[in-house]
């Protein structure tokens, strides 16, 4: 067989990173990195093919484990980045990632736009609940009652992401849990498959400042949407309905997944060609700089 033509075979050894990891042992982002890398192994992708885009936090941290294209944003910022990476450049697999204080708090606006605009990227979200590298203050989505250093009479109510994201009918919503390796795994590798803004929302036990959601808290709690018979990621009121229950059971997997036009499709690069790989026309810079002349 040809060189060219042997298939292209990658395991996680091509993304190992000698970085020493800081994260508490425990933490439920070593259960992400263990399920990101899996996936990225079962979809074939090289390391030189895949861009993260991550912000700041604990979880901000994650790309320094892997060996491949990184980018850190400011707090809250990698969204814009992300999409206009994946813009400039559609060969790149895309994939932003970060805490839920990150991408629900200083994040949040970027969140809403990214999901309206539909541009073909995934965002992973680690929500532990809580803030975790400025040691242990609430965020957008701890629960009601939980006491913290922001919030010594209980926080209040809890930012639902899941609900806000099918909501935005944002064309892909999941849900995966830290402590389900394989089925989290292949949640994400459904995401980085989409075409469109696919938004993973992880559920990560942080076992230093989180003493209420807990590996064993979700372990009783947790179950796959797979496994109900009949249940259809199409249906838009379904998911929501499934968005809006956490309790008993909380619901893992895909929860909504609908076709939508690209952003990206509407933009004058739409022949998907990488801005890299085109040639520079030096009278058109001569002609833009003569605007500003």
């Amino acid at each position: 067989m040809a060189e060219e033509m042997r298939p292209v075979i990658i395991s996680e050894n091509d993304y190992f990173s000698a970085v020493e990891i800081a994260w508490c042992p425990g933490c439920g982002n070593f259960g992400i990195l263990k399920a990101v890398k899996k996936a990225l192994v079962d979809l074939r992708l090289a390391p030189e093919k895949v861009l993260f885009v991550s912000g700041i936090g604990q979880a901000g941290k994650f790309p320094h484990y892997l060996k491949c294209n990184l980018l850190n944003e400011l707090h809250g910022r990698s969204l814009p980045a992300a999409a206009a990476a994946k813009i400039v450049n559609p060969e790149l697999t895309v994939i932003a990632e970060g805490g839920d204080g990150d991408g629900y708090g200083e994040g949040g606006n970027h969140f809403l736009h990214a999901m309206l605009r539909n541009v073909d990227f995934t965002y992973l979200v680690h929500d532990n609940q809580v803030y975790g590298l400025t040691k242990g203050q609430a965020s957008p989505t701890s629960e009601r009652g939980f006491i913290s250093k922001t919030t010594p009479g209980g926080a209040h109510e809890p930012l639902n992401p899941l609900a806000l994201a099918i909501a935005a009918n944002a064309s892909f919503v999941a849900r995966g849990y830290a402590g389900d390796i394989p089925h989290l795994s292949r949640i994400i590798a459904e995401a980085i498959q989409h075409k469109g803004f696919a938004l993973v929302d992880i559920l990560q036990p942080c076992v230093t400042f989180n003493h209420t959601n807990t590996y064993q808290f979700f372990q009783q709690r947790v179950y796959r949407l797979e496994d109900e018979v009949g249940y259809d990621p199409a249906d838009r009121l379904k998911a929501f309905t499934k968005a809006l229950e956490w309790g008993d059971r909380i619901p893992t997997g895909i929860l909504y997944r609908v076709e939508r036009p690209l952003f990206e499709d509407n933009l004058w690069q739409a022949d998907r060609v990488p801005l890299v790989k085109r040639s520079l026309d030096p009278h058109i810079t001569a002609s833009l700089m003569d605007e500003f002349i």
